[in-house]
């Protein structure tokens, strides 16, 4: 199980949330499924604020499957009612069979007719047993993907390296370390990021970086911000501070604040 809350803002805002790590047969496709239950009161709404990864993201729910371009800025969804979704974080070399232009998607989402993918998953959600549906769920959206995604490319290899690299590295901090890094040019990563991200490889980094400032801030309320900053590369607390103020619309002591009020059960401002 996948229990890092890393990219949601307000954990303890959440309903039934699962991240689940991708099956062996779909490693190049899905880097994690993820899976949110609700079941909100009449008249009330959960918002669910995120700093999403720089991925797309295939997501199927009772009535929708949709697909998810890479996020710029923070997002929110209101949640309502009783229901589910279970969506898959695409790695980058799936993302051509649902696009060829995933920077066309950037902060918005595209509707797909997939109604064999939408049916199966529905059925399994529909199980009483919460463990079960949800392993059910991941299994039918596995088998899916490998009946109808192609062979994994050289080139779709590659993007995923890079994502791999950016995600995980925290001292890659420039394009040109991440072509070192993969012995191929600053050019073609750039290329490559272009057909198979929708953002580029100096946006995946900043978002790395904000992402692993946000979790520091939110995980460690006693840790200097200077010191966050320092650690991950920005060039001073300032620096940091814009980050979050252009990206997230508020500082990183304003969303300290916020979070150990949702952890005391007050009201954070939306």
């Amino acid at each position: 199980m996948v229990d890092s809350f890393k990219g949601i803002l307000y954990p303890a805002r959440l309903p039934t949330f699962h991240r689940v790590p991708a099956p062996e047969a779909v490693t190049d496709l899905v880097q994690w499924f993820w899976i949110p239950e609700w079941d909100i009161e009449p008249g009330h709404t959960s918002r669910q604020h995120v700093i999403a990864f720089p991925a797309s993201n295939l997501v199927v729910q009772k009535d929708l499957v949709e697909l998810a371009g890479p996020t710029t800025r923070r997002s929110h969804r209101d949640l309502t009612g009783r229901g589910w979704a279970v969506g898959a974080l695409l790695r980058p070399a799936l993302v051509p069979r649902f696009t060829d232009d995933p920077g066309s998607l950037r902060d918005a989402q595209l509707p797909l007719l997939l109604a064999d993918l939408q049916a199966s998953v529905s059925a399994a959600m529909s199980g009483t047993d919460p463990l079960e549906r949800r392993e059910r769920a991941v299994e039918a959206f596995t088998d899916w993907l490998v009946l109808e995604s192609p062979e994994v490319s050289e080139e779709g290899l590659l993007a995923n390296a890079m994502m791999d690299l950016v995600g995980t590295c925290t001292d890659v901090t420039r394009l040109e370390d991440v072509a070192a890094r993969l012995f191929v040019s600053p050019r073609t990563l750039q290329r490559v990021a272009k057909k198979y991200i929708g953002l580029s490889p100096s946006a995946l980094i900043r978002r790395r970086r904000l992402q692993e400032a946000a979790d520091r801030s939110r995980t460690d309320p006693a840790a200097d911000l200077a010191a966050i900053a320092a650690e991950l590369g920005y060039t001073d607390h300032a620096h940091l501070t814009n980050d979050f103020q252009k990206t997230l619309g508020f500082t990183p002591s304003s969303y300290r604040r916020s979070v150990v009020q949702d952890r005391a059960g007050g009201t954070s401002p939306r």
